[in-house]
């Protein structure tokens, strides 16, 4: 009987030579390398580093003439402590890896090749699609605007609502995503609200459900690409309301009872900036070169970097400078606790117009083609990386045209035509 070589794999730390940091490597021993007649001891970096590890004092490492290292603290599970959560992070993920070396040494003397990747495949085939879903949001949104995870989160949720919070990967062909977009079509909003999803949101919801089946077909848990042979939902044209230029003086004469919405909203309305880059843009970021004031920040949503000029006026609304680390806008809250207040001077100023924080955005994008500036300008004033997505407010101004076309009309050719 051919004894198994038992190879253990186990995650390391190695000090850096000029910082308080280390690297994370896994080590594998015993190894049998072709070409090679003794055992080989395996080390695989892995590309992180962690800074807060918690040592044992009571097991020392190794002793030199100068100092002396510890062996760092594990759990019960073996995985090494650290004291911050992105350490900690690190770490697991280390262990995953471990986990995966671990299981392609015991099984390498078991299968052969094919045998092996036909095992790993029908592993993955039983695991939940649901909870790789959700791994999902932080591995690829840790960073994204908070909308992009709520998207996404609403569409694990209504998957779930249509097959329950298992669903093994095998489950999954064209046939059950075909279902799935005609279940979003139909799908009821859910909670304390009457009435089915726009076809808007089923668009959104489908287009992430097959971003999903496409990471998952990367990672290998299809091996076929599910996501390219089903087609999404079309999405329907929303139409962008905006203020008029009339409008806008009037709601700068009227009161507003949360005065930071009012100024953040007009400021929106000069600029084209969103409420979560107005939101959270600080005094560091405005300057003024040669009488120009103008802008420094990154969208929020896009993580795109924009210089922009701004107007003498927009520059007014933000008030007096203060640290460059304040914010300009301080104590403006997030969107949702802003709509009661904002709906409430609309109304008290006369304009029947429903009329949102991002209807600001749009009024600036609507007025500045109206007023001549190009497309392209627009464009990137309103930080879009595709021109495509401002061609919309050009389509309003065409309504405009085609409603001016008609507004001069000669009586006597009126008559003739009658």
């Amino acid at each position: 009987m051919k004894e198994l070589l038992k190879t253990k794999v186990t995650v390391r730390l190695r000090k850096s030579e000029f910082r308080k940091e280390w690297y994370v490597y896994l080590e594998s021993y015993p190894v049998m390398v072709s070409g090679k007649k003794n055992l080989q001891r395996i080390r695989e970096y892995l590309n992180r580093s962690v800074t807060t590890v918690e040592f044992d004092k009571r097991r020392a490492a190794k002793t030199t003439q100068n100092s002396i290292s510890y062996k760092p603290k594990r759990n019960d599970n073996g995985i090494i402590v650290c004291k911050s959560e992105s350490d900690r992070e690190t770490m697991l993920y280390a262990d995953s890896i471990r986990k995966l070396r671990q299981r392609e040494y015991d099984n390498l003397e078991l299968y052969n090749e094919l045998d092996q990747v036909q095992a790993e495949q029908k592993e993955k085939s039983q695991k939940n699609f649901i909870k790789y879903f959700e791994s999902l949001i932080k591995r690829r949104h840790k960073n994204n605007s908070e909308s992009i995870k709520v998207n996404w989160e609403r569409a694990i949720n209504f998957l779930i609502s249509y097959e329950g919070e298992v669903i093994p990967f095998f489950k999954i062909d064209i046939k059950f995503c075909e279902d799935f977009k005609t279940f979003l079509l139909n799908a009821s909003l859910g909670g304390n609200k009457k009435g089915i999803l726009s076809q808007n949101s089923a668009s959104t919801y489908f287009s992430v459900f097959k971003a999903a089946l496409k990471q998952a077909f990367i990672d290998d848990y299809f091996t076929t690409d599910i996501s390219s042979k089903i087609k999404g939902i079309p999405s329907e044209e929303s139409r962008r309301e905006y203020l008029t230029i009339d409008e806008l003086n009037t709601l700068v004469e009227t009161h507003c009872e949360n005065d930071v919405l009012k100024r953040a909203a007009l400021f929106s309305a000069l600029t084209g900036l969103r409420h979560s880059d107005i939101q959270k843009m600080k005094w560091n970021e405005i300057s003024v070169e040669n009488n120009q004031p103008r802008i420094n920040f990154t969208q929020k949503k896009t993580k795109g970097v924009e210089y922009m000029p701004i107007s003498q006026q927009a520059l007014e609304i933000c008030g007096e400078p203060k640290s460059p680390d304040d914010l300009v806008f301080e104590n403006l809250t997030n969107s949702a606790w802003i709509n009661r207040p904002l709906k409430n001077w609309v109304a008290k100023a006369g304009i029947h117009k429903s009329i949102t924080f991002h209807c600001f955005r749009h009024t600036f994008a609507t007025l500045q083609l109206s007023n001549g500036t190009d497309i392209y300008t627009v464009s990137k004033m309103l930080g879009h990386t595709n021109v495509k997505t401002t061609q919309v407010y050009a389509k309003v101004i065409d309504e405009k045209k085609n409603k001016a076309a008609e507004a001069i009309q000669l009586e006597s050719l009126k008559a003739k035509s009658e």
